[in-house]
Formats: structure tokens, C-alpha cells, sequence
């Protein structure tokens, strides 16, 4: 049964490879084809050299995306088939014992190692492309003074919630995988409370908005719209990108609206309502409480699917690690659990993409009925302008990968609704 596994993994891996590569080729091949003509619906907004700029940005996003999934399936091969993962058990255990602290060690080991390895490609696409395209702020001191935070921030709720997960499946008997999952949900709701208060401000500044006209317009669509926030702010932004972006944060009285400075610069008060009015739309018509509800359900199916396979010796030997007949494998099945599962569910993505694209209609549509299609038409295309947003994506890539429609049959759908 093991061997079956690792050929069904094996086979599984290379398919998922070549499916990315190809379908990276058809965007490749999409956006380069289609980069000396503008399409009509931006003809008159978007010239010719800056549309030259996105497929070139674009391309070289995709190349760079093309080793990263390369070189992520080379890892998870090296610590399942190869044994990677076996050499790191074998030794943590030996220092450590099989308890709770040396499968805490086994998880927490393997995700910093995943994190090390993926810093290459970070600073390549930071330092090198966007700063080719015009868009980094990012200095180096500023980078991994980001990076300490994040570690910090990880270290302070997730390996809490990892000792707690990996004590449940010791612990908790047959049903660790339900307690699991409700320890999770209870800590991922708490995050949605914690973040705009406590962690966002250890990377960013956020300052009220100052604009008292804009102020009154947009509180004039919170009434409109019957939507409660406890704050409208600013965020500096432009300390490491170029790129702008609104968004909302939070739940209950942390709840506020938060705009780039890099967007409050380029757009108008029109544009920025209707663009506003864009994420309105997907609390009014509860695309957020979905997402959750469809988070709350896959993870726990992902549980209980984990909570099966640990208790197989197949699931173990098949990847490389030879478990323990008395216990003490949380660890390794936790992580291999984590290395496999994307490998599996990659077939999935495009229900994904599908649920999300159907939403941002959804959300355009309430926009436009709330402002004008005129202001989300301009503000959207100012957007991909400055943003360096390919006009031209790959259908099938698209389908995908892309939470968003593409540009054109977006501003098409606008343009129909006016």
C-alpha cells in the first residue's frame, strides 16, 4: 500500500508541474502576443507603452512564478520520497525525546526551513522586479526588520495554537481532529478582532483620514449603505510599493476601512467612493461571512482527513517516514499533511477562482448602483494603468489562478449596466 501511495503521489506531483508550467506558457504566450495593441475598451485611456509594460511586468512575474514552482516541488519531494523529512525526525527526536516539544520542534523545524528556502525568490521579486517596473520602496533594512516582525507575530500566536493542536492529537483520543478544528476557528476569529488594532500597526502607520469632503462622501455611503466602521484611515503605503489598494479590517468594534495613500493620490473623491462602494458590496451581500463559512467547512474536512491518515502506516511510509508503533508521529503526520495536501487540492483552485470572480461581479454591480459604472469604469482602469495590470490574461489561466474577471469583460459588464 505504501509503495501504491508514493507512485500515486509521485504521479500526482509531476501532472500538477507540468499543468503549471503549461498553463504559465498559454499566459506567457497571451500577454506577449497581445502587447503592441491596446484593447478598444482602453484605447483612450491606457498608451501603448504603458501597455507594453504591463505584459513585460506580467511575463516577468510569470517566469519568475515558473521557478518557484519548480523549486517547491523539488523541496517536497527532498523532505518526503528522499527522506529529508525522516533525517530531520530522526534527529529532533534524538535531542528532544517523542513528546509534546519535539513534535512541536518536527513543525515549527520544517515551516522555518520552507520559509528560508522561499526568501530567494522574495527578494528577486522585490528587489529586482519591482524595482525594474518602478514599483519598490522597500529598502533592505526595512525588509527584514518586516520579516522580524512577522516572525515575532508567528511565533506569538501560531506556535501557541501548534502545541495545542499537536497535545489534541496525543491527547484528545479519536475526535482530536473536531477539537482541533474548534481551537482554530476560535482563534481565527479572534485574529479578525486583533489585527487592525494590535498587528497592522507594527508594520504600518495609520492616520484618519484628513480629507474632511472625502470624509463627508464616504460617510454619506456608510449611511446609504447601512454599513457600520469605527474609523476611516490612511496607511503609509508608499513606504514599500508604489501599488495602491483600500480594504477593509476587522470585525465588530475594530471594524475600519483602511486606503493606501499611494490610491487616495491617484484617484478622484467619484473614484474613490465607487471603489469603496466595490468593498461595501461584498459585506452587504455577505461574501465575507460565505468565504468563512466555506473556510470553516474545508478546514474541517482537511482535519478529519488528517485525523484518518495519521492513524495509517501507509500514509507515513509512502512519503518517506517510517512512524513510530508506540506514538509520537503528531509531528511528522502534521507536516506531511501540510507538504501533500496543496499537491491534491491544486485540481480544486479554479472552484475557487470561480466562486471569487463571481463575487467581484456581484460587488461591481452593487458599486455601480450605489455611485455611478461611470466612476468604478475610470477608477478601475487608472488602477490597472498604474498598477501595470495585464489587459490581456490567458482564459484558461485565468480560470485558475485569477480571483478577479479580467479587465475587459469587467469594464464590458460596467459599461452594459450604464
Amino acid at each position: 500500500m505504501s509503495t501504491a501511495f508514493s507512485l500515486v503521489f509521485a504521479t500526482v506531483l509531476l501532472l500538477v508541474v507540468a499543468l503549471q508550467f503549461w498553463l504559465a506558457l498559454r499566459q506567457i504566450r497571451s500577454v506577449s502576443s497581445h502587447a503592441g495593441e491596446v484593447p478598444a475598451a482602453f484605447a483612450d485611456s491606457i498608451a501603448p507603452e504603458q501597455h507594453r509594460r504591463a505584459a513585460e511586468y506580467t511575463v516577468a512575474k510569470k517566469r519568475l512564478g515558473i521557478a518557484e514552482d519548480a523549486w517547491a516541488a523539488v523541496v517536497v519531494v527532498a523532505l518526503t520520497l528522499l527522506g529529508g523529512l525522516q533525517q530531520l525526525n530522526t534527529a529532533v527526536t534524538s535531542a528532544l525525546g517523542h513528546g509534546l516539544a519535539a513534535q512541536v520542534a518536527i513543525v515549527a523545524a520544517t515551516l522555518l526551513l520552507l520559509t528560508l528556502l522561499q526568501v530567494p525568490a522574495d527578494l528577486w521579486r522585490q528587489f529586482r522586479i519591482e524595482q525594474r517596473f518602478g514599483f519598490n520602496r522597500m529598502t533592505w533594512s526595512l525588509y527584514f526588520a518586516d520579516a522580524a516582525k512577522s516572525l515575532l507575530v508567528t511565533v506569538a500566536f501560531g506556535l501557541p495554537l501548534l502545541a495545542l493542536v499537536l497535545w489534541l492529537m496525543q491527547r484528545a483520543g479519536a475526535l482530536w481532529w473536531l477539537y482541533a478544528w474548534a481551537a482554530w476557528m476560535v482563534v481565527a476569529m479572534a485574529l479578525q478582532f486583533v489585527f487592525p488594532v494590535w498587528i497592522a500597526p507594527l508594520f504600518n502607520r495609520f492616520t484618519p483620514l484628513a480629507d474632511e469632503a472625502l470624509r463627508e462622501r464616504i460617510d454619506s455611503l456608510l449611511q446609504r449603505t447601512g454599513f457600520a466602521a469605527r474609523g476611516v484611515f490612511t496607511m503609509d503605503g508608499s513606504r514599500r510599493s508604489s501599488h495602491g489598494n483600500a480594504y477593509f479590517a476587522g470585525m465588530g468594534r475594530s471594524r475600519r476601512i483602511v486606503f493606501f495613500d499611494t490610491l487616495l493620490q491617484r484617484l478622484d473623491a467619484g473614484e474613490i467612493e465607487a471603489v469603496l462602494a466595490h468593498e461595501l458590496g461584498h459585506f452587504r451581500l455577505r461574501h465575507v461571512t460565505k468565504r468563512i463559512a466555506w473556510s470553516a467547512v474545508a478546514s474541517l474536512a482537511a482535519l478529519a482527513l488528517l485525523g484518518w491518515l495519521a492513524g495509517t502506516t501507509w500514509f507515513y511510509e509512502g512519503l518517506g517516514v517510517e512512524p513510530r508503533i508506540d506514538g509520537g508521529n503528531e509531528g511528522v503526520a502534521l507536516t506531511l499533511f501540510l507538504l501533500v495536501a496543496p499537491v491534491f487540492s491544486f485540481v480544486v483552485a479554479p472552484l475557487g477562482s470561480l466562486l471569487s470572480r463571481r463575487h467581484e461581479y456581484e460587488a461591481d454591480a452593487f458599486a455601480a448602483a450605489q455611485t455611478t459604472p461611470a466612476a468604478l469604469v475610470s477608477a478601475l482602469t487608472k488602477l490597472y494603468r498604474d498598477n501595470a495590470s495585464t489587459l490581456t490574461p490567458d482564459p484558461l489561466h485565468s480560470a485558475f489562478f485569477d480571483s478577479h474577471p479580467p479587465a475587459s469583460l469587467r469594464i464590458a459588464r460596467l459599461q452594459a449596466a450604464a
